[in-house]
């Protein structure tokens, strides 16, 4: 067996050596790898391991010989091995289902199977090895799995999630406990100072899976279900699924995520399906270095656990004093269907993936969601998100009589939800979006949205929802405070960091507004995203607001050509000197109104800015007997709200059953650049 020592010894014969592999490169040397020529950036034990493995090619390395050539074998869980080969797996483009470099032995270690050549500075012949047949070493039984890699495999597999969550109550109750340890003030991960994060907080990321198989859908509910039950936990800050998710098969270190997400440990698992069994691992991994600070693995079969789970859970939480701050999630509020319908739940959680996508998936979402309920008629979580996709679905049509009839097929399904679970906070929610949607009944819906608030935990995105329709009422200072508890759990939300500069704008906060948006941009990872260009345009806006035409201008030019560019580029045009131009662009949004590609909100924008009440009013009122949209922003749009005492608007306000324009906290664009004059 090697050791540190015999590391030492070996290398002493000829110089330090190179070992090469394709395109990947290890210089013992100076202690690292390279990939295609660029150095990997691999914890230092990380590198100890691979070293090994390749020292040792053409053999399979015991785990214990691992644990003891790297770790010396002390305060070391498998668990920590199970990380470290699940990282350089990820690093080295690897997989371990089909091994190209590192093959999994099960209930023994691992092989190195490259085909590796040798070389140092005293002897520059090499000695090549070349590789066996990639195998495919997936188990037969669960009894001779391995631990599955934390965020190095790809999507999970698992026929139910009757086994699975009970280890999802488990883990909640047992890290209730852990959570009180405080971090290490050091990191080694080679990862940036970052603020103090609170000890009691945590990630939970999506599980994994290495069965080979595509059935995400349910490895995303299991996840899903962990974040709802860890957050009925008092003090424990625990960040929303959209936030977390983010960080699928991410390649950064526990330190990196946890100062982007805010928080103090990060909870890692896998999901592996062989036959009528299932195996889950679960770590819980503190950000501030990476240790393993807790480990357990759940085998479990195929059996009805869900009303078991409860039981158990609360068992252990009497055990660790631990005080819940309700009842544990009931079944409904899980997502599972009460009767533990199997065919039900998995139609549901194939509903739920599909209304994760883009909006043109929300069809395919209603079928599965009909699926679930006509499964299980008493699945009330199944009823209430089919009535929240049936109302965004009537939302995409301009057919009034398919809309009004796609709007009572909607409150059908919340209705039935609420009569077989009146007490369920997300059901009230999304009644309350109905409410707004379908019948503007605006009190109405803030009512039910004060019901859900009380019923859901602090990281629900009902925050954002009810921020959206104080908005709308012109309560922008609650707007606001409502916003920032939705970004406090879902920190990574860009577009919701957008919404905030609205509202900042709104009551003339140009700078914080601008600094929202730079939030934003820092948050948005894909450059060609939808979201990239509403910020700038957004941008765009507060230069409007300030009068400053020419980087507005300069700003709406850098996004994508189309409908939404030709908009903001007649807004803009409106506040320069060019009144040619200006006259132009309005007119081009005239001429595509013509042809039935307008936007009437838009178009009373301009006439707003072009100081033109009668117009506004004209195209407020033809967007009223269109879609409505101006509705859900008037009293929060400076472009309008300039006009705010003319009684044209109250009218308005009262057709639309929104409050008088004089109540709104927003500001109008002559006060906001009146406020900055003064400056």
């Amino acid at each position: 067996m090697l050791t540190g020592l015999d590391y030492a010894m070996d290398d002493a014969d000829h110089g330090p050596p190179r070992y090469r592999c394709g395109d990947l490169e290890i210089d013992v040397g100076r202690h690292r790898v390279l990939r295609g020529g660029t150095e990997l950036a691999l914890e230092p034990k990380a590198y100890g391991v691979l070293l090994e493995l390749v020292r040792r090619r053409g053999g399979v390395v015991t785990r214990d010989a691992l644990l003891d050539a790297v770790w010396g074998h002390r305060h070391v869980t498998p668990a920590v091995l199970n990380r470290i080969i699940a990282l350089l797996r990820r690093e080295l483009g690897d997989e371990a289902d089909r091994p190209r470099l590192i093959r999994t032995v099960h209930g023994v270690g691992y092989e190195f199977i490259g085909a590796a050549v040798a070389e140092t500075k005293g002897d520059l012949r090499a000695a090549v090895i070349e590789a066996p047949a990639a195998l495919d070493v997936r188990p037969a039984a669960v009894g001779a799995a391995t631990a599955m890699p934390m965020r190095a495999a790809r999507s999970t597999l698992a026929r139910t999630a009757r086994g699975l969550t009970l280890a999802v109550v488990l883990l909640a109750i047992a890290l209730s406990a852990l959570l009180a340890w405080p971090p290490s003030p050091h990191s080694q991960s080679g990862a940036p100072d970052v603020a103090p994060v609170p000890v009691r907080s945590v990630a939970v990321l999506p599980l994994v899976d290495a069965g080979g198989t595509d059935r995400r859908f349910f490895s995303d509910g299991l996840s899903e279900n962990l974040i709802t039950t860890l957050s009925q936990y008092p003090g424990l800050k625990v960040i929303g699924r959209r936030s977390s998710f983010l960080f699928r098969d991410s390649t950064e270190s526990a330190a990196v995520i946890g100062a982007k997400l805010g928080v103090a440990h990060l909870v890692e698992g896998s999901v592996q399906q062989v036959g009528d069994e299932v195996r889950v691992s679960i770590e819980l991994i503190r950000s501030a270095d990476g240790a393993v600070v807790w480990t357990k693995r759940f085998d479990r079969p195929y059996t009805d656990l869900f009303a078991l789970q409860d039981e158990i859970a609360l068992a252990v939480a009497g055990a660790l004093q631990v005080k819940l701050l309700h009842a544990m999630p009931s079944m409904v509020e899980a997502g599972r269907p009460a009767s533990g319908n199997l065919a039900a739940y998995e139609a549901y959680l194939r509903a739920t993936a599909e209304m994760s996508g883009d909006a043109s998936q929300v069809g395919k979402a209603i079928e599965y969601f009909e699926q679930a309920t006509r499964a299980d008629p008493g699945y009330a979580q199944a009823w209430s998100w089919l009535g929240f996709a049936r109302t965004m679905n009537a939302r995409s049509d301009r057919d009034r009589e398919k809309v009004r009839a796609r709007y009572a097929q909607a409150r059908e399904a919340i209705e039935t939800a609420l009569r077989l679970q009146p007490e369920f906070g997300q059901a009230h929610a999304i009644r309350a979006n109905w409410l707004g949607m379908a019948e503007h009944d605006w009190d109405g819906a803030l009512a039910e949205f004060r019901v859900a608030l009380r019923l859901v935990p602090d990281n629900d995105p009902t925050h954002g929802a009810v921020s959206r329709l104080l908005a709308t009422l012109g309560r922008i200072d609650e707007a606001i405070v409502e916003r920032r508890k939705y970004i406090a759990g879902d920190p990574l939300a860009a577009f919701a960091r957008i919404y905030l500069a609205q509202l900042l704008a709104s009551r003339g906060r140009l700078d914080e507004a601008a600094a929202s948006l730079r939030d934003a941009d820092e948050r948005i990872l894909d450059r060609a995203s939808y979201l990239r260009d509403w910020s700038i345009d957004e941008g765009a806006y507060l230069a409007i607001l300030r009068g400053d035409a020419a980087a507005a201008l300069a700003a709406i030019e850098t996004t994508q050509p189309g409908p939404w560019r030709t908009r903001w580029h007649a807004l803009a045009q409106q506040v320069g000197s060019d009144q040619a131009a200006a006259d132009a662009a309005l007119q081009g949004l005239l001429e595509a109104d013509a042809r039935g590609k307008g936007d009437a909100y838009t178009i009373a924008r301009v006439h707003a800015l072009r100081g033109d009440a009668d117009r506004a009013f004209e195209w407020l009122q033809r967007d009223i007997e269109r879609d409505g949209t101006a509705v859900h922003y008037v009293l929060f749009d400076p472009l309008l709200l300039r006009f705010r005492d003319d009684a044209r608007f109250a009218a308005y306000c009262r057709q639309a059953g929104l409050p008088p324009p004089q109540s709104s906290e927003a500001l109008g664009i002559d006060e906001i650049r009146a406020a900055i004059a003064r400056r």
